[in-house]
């Protein structure tokens, strides 16, 4: 799909949840992106609720309705563009409302539907809050597999695949939301050679790295010690690798997990996958807590967010920190580039 050079810089933001801190951390973003092309984005959601949220924050911006994104990058300097989607109702900041779970999901909806059409370079989507959308019939665990269904429903078999950056570190949590005494019996070599396959092809696509380096991590500590603290190294994760070299993939692994994130060591790989959910988040969230940023592979779209939650504890008080967001609309305009070059 080549973008023209208009379209290329012109992102779909989706609205989020309206009570959380969506609309202050996208009118700070815009404040910061403004001089920047190569981030313009325009906002699905309600211009009016935006607007008045953004003020109640502490946070002045200029905004403008646009009919069709294409307009966006000739706005974008000077004001927001927001594709107004009046909302149900006007909920108070860090008090959700189920009268908005529609609007909020139509925003994803119609941030696909532009991106799969070429009329978005990319998606970037603000965090939901999937309590308050359940009223309107979600069914899904969040994001991303919304997403990959919405992909499927156009003819597009996705294998989504979670990816989080923070400054040079990219890491994949090969199982997420599983308890962690879960995590043995969901590893197969199977799965791992799948989602390895998935970020090497990303990467190139989206990242311009040929020849990607993929690391490792072991389940166990120590890497299992050759066997000494658990076998999943020996009959699962190391058969695994074998494959994948075996396939002409650069790969590296098992590494201990302690050893595995340091400097000198990221040095040594393009991306690590880990085991589980905690060994992928805890060393980019340390690394760069305000600024990581989800990455979600293996769908036929780019899709960046924000790493973190709606945070309604803080909404509406002009705390909340817009440097994820920030970084996820930088780097969906970065993999747009590469798309289109």
């Amino acid at each position: 799909m080549r973008l023209s050079a208009s379209d290329l810089n012109s992102i779909a933001l989706t609205s989020g949840e309206p009570a959380g801190i969506a609309p202050e951390i996208t009118a700070k973003a815009w404040l910061t992106l403004r001089d920047t092309s190569a981030a313009a984005f325009f906002l699905i959601g309600d211009d009016d609720y935006f607007s008045s949220r953004a003020a109640v924050a502490g946070v002045s911006i200029a905004t403008a309705k646009i009919s069709a994104p294409h307009e966006a990058h000739g706005i974008f300097p000077t004001a927001l563009p927001v594709l107004h989607r009046p909302l149900a109702a006007h909920p108070k900041p860090g008090v959700i409302d189920p009268a908005t779970a529609k609007g909020v999901i139509a925003a994803i909806d119609e941030g696909v539907d532009l991106v799969m059409s070429g009329k978005a370079a990319a998606l970037v989507t603000n965090p939901i809050q999937k309590e308050a959308l359940y009223s309107a019939g979600f069914r899904h665990q969040g994001h991303t597999d919304y997403l990959a269904s919405l992909a499927s429903k156009t003819g597009h078999k996705s294998h989504e695949v979670m990816m989080l950056v923070a400054r040079d570190l990219r890491t994949v949590p090969l199982t997420v939301h599983i308890p962690l005494k879960e995590v043995p019996a969901a590893l197969s070599a199977d799965m791992i050679v799948t989602q390895a396959h998935v970020v090497a092809r990303d990467l190139q696509k989206y990242f311009g790295i040929m020849g990607p380096r993929l690391a490792f991590t072991g389940l166990n500590p120590h890497a299992g010690e050759n066997g000494a603290m658990g076998r999943e190294e020996q009959t699962i994760i190391i058969p695994a690798i074998n494959q994948l070299r075996a396939e002409g993939l650069a790969v590296a692994g098992p590494l201990p997990a302690d050893t595995a994130f340091h400097e000198e060591a990221r040095a040594n790989y393009d991306v690590i996958l880990c085991m589980y959910h905690d060994q992928a988040l805890i060393p980019v969230k340390t690394l760069d807590f305000h600024g990581g940023v989800n990455v979600t592979l293996g769908l036929p779209f780019i899709r960046t967010s924000p790493d973190h939650g709606t945070a309604l504890g803080i909404a509406g008080t002009g705390k909340a920190n817009p440097q994820s967001l920030i970084a996820a609309l930088k780097l969906a305009g970065e993999m747009a580039a590469h798309v289109g070059r």
